[in-house]
């Protein structure tokens, strides 16, 4: 171990986390995408070239770099260039649309995007609308593509003297802005929640310290770098020196390939990636003898889920609970602890969570109780950008962050997220949780994935309505999950109805989108 002492642990924030890794590991693969593979050196210097040509421009302390694009290095390198320009980095949700994207720009007064050449389009659009952007750089694609873009390599060679003199971080305080991260903007626009240093960079240690991460470690993931789950994945990584096989995209045959290709030591996904990868005809000759370790968050999931992952894996699943206003994790499972299933863990040390009741009044409810998860601590942001009636919301005078998310904690100090609050179903009387609904219907064997939405109904205000995606050549139908659920669940809990699917909504990251599920129904009327 005598090479942690050979650089000086970060200590302020994740800009310094390339240079720490180069210092330990300078010849090592950190980073594997597609056919490419670079060491930390690369990786450091990359960024290097990023700060320096930023700089160049005049793009530095206290700027907005938005980045928008499917994970790429260039996304990478990016990210921990603008960080050493002394920026605040902006991940952007790749699947935001041009108005959508206009806005995000707009609101967090960004000075720069970087984008892949499948969004340029996009941007190019988005941009007629914003009048804060000096710089637009696309990654990859033919020259000149786009008139207003400034291509990837020019943009490298605006500071030509970075080969031999590293552009030195510029100095930034552990409580100093790092990144603007927008939420979801399920109800009205996103909101840009303003993460620091310290929380960024915490999120990350204590995250990597939970998970036992090495620098032996391979990690095979597709989580979307823009994602504070894929911010963390990355990160967490690089800290402890291990590598990342980072896809572009999720595609479940090609991560069992990589898998057994990159002999990978750890799989990260949401739980839509692992039905996906278990339902695929690959998955019971896929080689995984590999993996030690795998991590599901996100979303809440079926225990059954991981047994089926479990009978063909090694080593514990660690399912995990985090949001953008926290930087990413606030819960987990140690990888050194006895499991507890379907829980989403115990708090990441030196964060305070607790469970308040669902009025919204700041006490604590009893063990076993249901109520609204609760934060505080360094993790937790700023606020909202430009938001202040939005963050008195959900952020109290003493530091308490209301998450929005039902959950109850149990004697051990393990905590269980029943649903969001918002998508709690409200049926003649009682609360009805579609996560609970998920869990039992997604425990049959011929049910791929399944999410659960609401209707209006006259008699009993609101009902829930499955929409199922089967197993591939299987014979179910309504009649099946009916009967199945009559024999898992309260009457008042089983769906008034099943919708049969191809596929259902998910972000990015995979997380399922319970707001569009009414989409797929065409006999849905409000």
């Amino acid at each position: 171990m005598s090479d942690l002492h050979a650089a000086a642990l970060p200590s302020v924030g994740p800009g310094q986390i390339l240079p720490f890794a180069a210092t330990r590991h300078p010849d090592k693969i950190g980073l594997v995408v597609g056919d490419r593979r670079l060491t930390y050196r690369e990786l450091d210097h990359l960024s290097d070239g990023v700060a320096a040509s930023l700089r160049a421009r005049n793009i530095g302390p206290g700027d907005v770099v938005s980045l928008y694009g499917q994970n790429s290095a260039e996304w990478i390198v990016s990210y921990h260039g603008a960080l050493k320009a002394g920026a605040v980095v902006n991940p952007v949700n790749v699947m935001l649309t041009g108005p959508e994207l206009s806005y995000v720009l707009s609101d967090c007064g960004a000075k720069a995007v970087f984008a892949g050449s499948a969004q340029a389009d996009t941007v190019e659009g988005a941009l007629q609308a914003v009048t804060s952007v000096e710089l637009f750089c696309v990654f990859d694609g033919p020259s000149g593509a786009h008139e207003n873009a400034v291509p990837w390599a020019e943009f490298l060679d605006s500071a030509s003297d970075t080969s031999t003199t590293p552009t030195p971080t510029p100095k930034v305080t552990p409580k100093d802005l790092c990144c603007i991260g927008y939420t979801s903007g399920t109800t009205g626009n996103p909101k840009g929640a303003m993460q620091t240093h310290q929380a960024v960079l915490l999120n990350c240690a204590l995250t990597a310290t939970m998970h036992g991460r090495l620098d032996d470690d391979i990690v095979v993931t597709a989580l979307p770098a823009a994602h504070v789950y894929g911010n963390v994945a990355i990160n967490s990584t690089f800290l402890a020196g291990g590598t990342v096989v980072l896809m572009d995209r999720f595609n479940a045959a090609h991560a069992l390939r990589l898998i057994g290709t990159e002999s990978a030591t750890m799989f990260e996904g949401v739980p839509a990636m692992y039905s996906m990868i278990m339902a695929d005809p690959s998955f019971e000759t896929a080689e995984l003898s590999s993996l030690r370790k795998s991590t599901i968050g996100g979303q809440t999931f079926s225990p059954s889920l991981a047994e089926r992952w479990q009978a063909r894996v090694a080593g514990p699943v660690l399912e995990l609970w985090g949001m953008t206003e926290i930087s990413g994790l606030g819960t987990t499972h140690s990888v050194y602890t006895p499991p507890v299933p379907g829980s989403i863990g115990v708090s990441l040390p030196g964060i305070e969570i607790k469970i308040g009741p669902i009025d919204g009044s700041l006490s604590e409810v009893p063990v076993g109780t249901p109520g609204e998860l609760m934060v505080r601590g360094p993790l937790v942001m700023l606020g909202y950008y430009g938001r202040p009636d939005a963050t008195a919301e959900v952020l109290s005078p003493d530091g308490w962050l209301r998450t929005g998310d039902v959950a109850y904690v149990d004697d051990t100090g393990h905590f269980f997220v029943v649903d969001r609050l918002k998508d709690m179903i409200l049926t003649a009387g009682y609360n009805v949780y579609p996560a609970e609904i998920e869990r039992v219907i997604s425990s049959h064997p011929q049910v791929t994935m399944v999410a659960i939405g609401k209707r209006p109904d006259e008699v009993k205000g609101e009902v829930a309505v499955a929409y199922i995606v089967a197993a591939p050549d299987s014979d179910l139908d309504a009649t099946i999950i009916s009967e199945y659920c009559r024999v898992h669940l309260a009457a008042y809990k089983r769906p008034r109805e099943v919708v049969f699917v191809d596929a259902l909504p998910t972000t990015s990251s995979g997380k399922l989108m319970r707001r569009k599920l009414t989409e797929l129904d065409p006999t849905f009327t409000r």
